[in-house]
């Protein structure tokens, strides 16, 4: 391995472990206690080292936004069933977006604590873009099955996405405790109303 490989390699190393560092400060005491001084502390370098990688904190911040859009897309993929009709599909999403925010509180929190993403904020990232996407097909799906024209797929959108976050916000954020726990009553006659409200 040539000298600038192995520099290359030791980066990665290092990087990788900041965000290891970053991962378990926000796991133990949360997104506040992250700090550039208390990354460069736990892992013995000093500050400028940090600023290396990471520029400021905002930017370990939307490396978690990022790779928690990647965790998403990932859920909604493995609960929705391409064959299945779109009222199933679309109960199948409400319940991996339940169930992603269940495995990754901490991922949500940060991803979501300003609320549902702007239009300019789907634009910049392209994960974010992608979840966007999966939700406005089945929703053009949906629209399609129904018959109906002039339904506005960006206002459906926007009140899909409005109803998961704010079910996730006030029921699933607030539990003190994650076992067990199944999307609830309140969400599962939430995603039936927005059905409806396409479908018939």
């Amino acid at each position: 391995m040539g000298l600038s490989e192995r520099k290359l390699r030791q980066q990665q190393e290092l990087k990788d472990q900041i965000i290891t560092c970053s991962r378990e400060i926000v796991e133990n005491e949360g997104w506040a206690a992250l700090s550039i001084r208390k990354i460069a502390d736990a892992i013995e370098y000093s500050v400028p080292v940090i600023y290396k990688h990471f520029e400021n904190k905002d930017a370990i911040s939307s490396y978690f936004v990022e790779e928690g859009f990647d965790k998403l897309l990932m859920e909604l993929n493995q609960h929705i069933e391409p064959s299945k009709e779109v009222s199933i599909k679309l109960r199948q999403l409400a319940k991996g977006y339940w169930l992603f925010a269940v495995n990754h509180p901490k991922h949500y929190e940060i991803m979501f604590g300003l609320g549902i993403p702007s239009c300019d904020r789907i634009n910049e990232y392209e994960n974010i873009k992608k979840v966007s996407e999966k939700m406005l097909n089945l929703i053009d799906e949906a629209i399609l099955a129904s018959g109906k024209e002039h339904v506005d797929r960006y206002l459906k959108l926007k009140t899909l996405w409005s109803i998961l976050h704010g079910i996730v916000a006030i029921e699933l954020l607030s539990l003190n405790t994650r076992e067990n726990i199944c999307p609830s009553a309140v969400l599962e006659d939430a995603i039936d109303g927005y059905i409806k409200s396409i479908l018939v």
